[in-house]
């Protein structure tokens, strides 16, 4: 498609206050650049699950449908009734998906600074990104070195930001080494990378043999198996070895969040030289920056007063660390993007193949190891 381009295909989703959710295509007008904005034809965005969540909100999608034409495909799904509670904020406003991703500048604003973008490669967060054309402000683009192609780079914000945002916590607030659930996942696998390249302990816990061997095939010093029979004394162990007193927990729900907080507390108490009737004087901390369950946390209150549960989310960590500090991490990601940031992706769809139930019935589970990316300007 020409630069002169006036109108380009979205994806949309909506939940309508009946209860259902529809996500279709619609087609939407390429906005003239301002003097700093640039129009980026979009060739490669993820599907991450913070996009899932927007995507497909709270909707059943085992009760999904498909309908339209090939061009123009329609999906419905039922929303339960509980779930409409939580999509309030939502209902009846069709909203555009896709968090980062990344593409070729076809064309710019006045400024010096976008027209040196002129036909560039740039990496994009700025929402909306399942969309064959996007314009955006200059500081939302990322220019991508000479030879990364715009799959390599789509997914240099999100997950590679949240791996070195976990690190940068870490030392921010006085641990040494730290505990990662659901991590065969591509963000685990770069988290995996980042700790063996800077030498912090890292225990992975993972939900199958197959997910452990993942890790181990990168290096991975510390795995173990959340469905093992041995779990608690394997992550007992593992803490003790590592030290670890945080954890990052992409699972959310159920007993695991209270897991790592117990096995934190024994293994700190096997070393510890004075008994304390209220628990150990270490603070343990567990951040819950997912949720691949959906259940209520448990919390078994076996592990002493010194400890908190919380959330943690990228925008707001990089807004509290300040410019600065988050373009330095950015650099990072640049400078990485072929080794520890690499990104590994199952399945490339158009925006139409991506409203095929086939393939939401795979990406709409989250699993470790089905990595999708849109490319917008594929054809269907």
């Amino acid at each position: 498609m020409s630069a002169d381009t006036k109108t380009g295909l979205q994806l949309r989703s909506l939940i309508k206050k009946s209860g259902e959710l529809e996500i279709s295509l619609q087609s939407v007008p390429v906005p003239e650049p301002g003097p700093d904005e640039v129009v980026v034809r979009v060739e490669a965005s993820p599907i991450n699950p913070s996009d899932l969540g927007l995507l497909v909100g709270a909707a059943d999608m085992s009760t999904a449908k498909a309908s339209g034409t090939k061009e123009s495909p329609v999906v419905t799904a039922k929303v339960p009734e509980a779930g409409m509670r939580a999509m309030a904020g939502r209902l009846d406003e069709s909203m555009p998906v896709g968090n980062e991703g990344a593409g070729v500048v076809i064309k710019t604003g006045s400024s010096d600074a976008a027209k040196a973008l002129m036909g560039k490669t740039v990496a994009i967060l700025g929402g909306a990104m399942y969309a064959q054309y996007r314009c955006l402000r200059i500081a939302e683009c990322l220019p991508l070195p000479a030879g990364i192609t715009p799959a390599e780079g789509a997914s240099c914000f999100v997950n590679p930001l949240t791996a070195l945002g976990m690190t940068e916590t870490m030392r921010r607030e006085g641990h040494k080494a730290l505990v990662h659930t659901a991590a065969a996942s591509n963000l685990g696998q770069m988290l995996n990378k980042i700790c063996l390249k800077d030498g912090i302990g890292l225990v992975n816990i993972v939900r199958s043999e197959e997910q452990a061997g993942i890790l181990r095939k990168i290096g991975a010093k510390h795995v173990v198996d959340s469905t093992a029979a041995s779990f608690m004394d394997d992550l007992t162990n593992a803490l003790v070895e590592t030290g670890a007193t945080i954890a990052f927990d992409a699972i959310g729900g159920g007993k695991l969040a209270g897991q790592i907080l117990t096995g934190m507390e024994t293994a700190i108490n096997k070393t510890a030289k004075v008994y304390s009737r209220y628990g150990s004087s270490v603070h343990k901390q567990v951040y819950i920056y997912g949720g691949l369950d959906l259940r209520p946390t448990e919390l078994n209150r076996g592990f002493g007063m010194s400890w908190g549960v919380g959330g943690w989310l990228l925008t707001p960590f990089l807004q509290k660390i300040g410019p600065a500090d988050g373009a330095r991490l950015r650099q990072r990601v640049v400078d990485e993007l072929k080794t520890t940031f690499a990104s590994h992706y199952t399945q490339v769809v158009s925006l139409q193949e991506a409203l095929q139930l086939n393939h939401i019935a795979v990406y709409a589970k989250r699993a470790t190891g089905e990595k999708y990316l849109i490319n917008p300007n594929k054809g269907g």
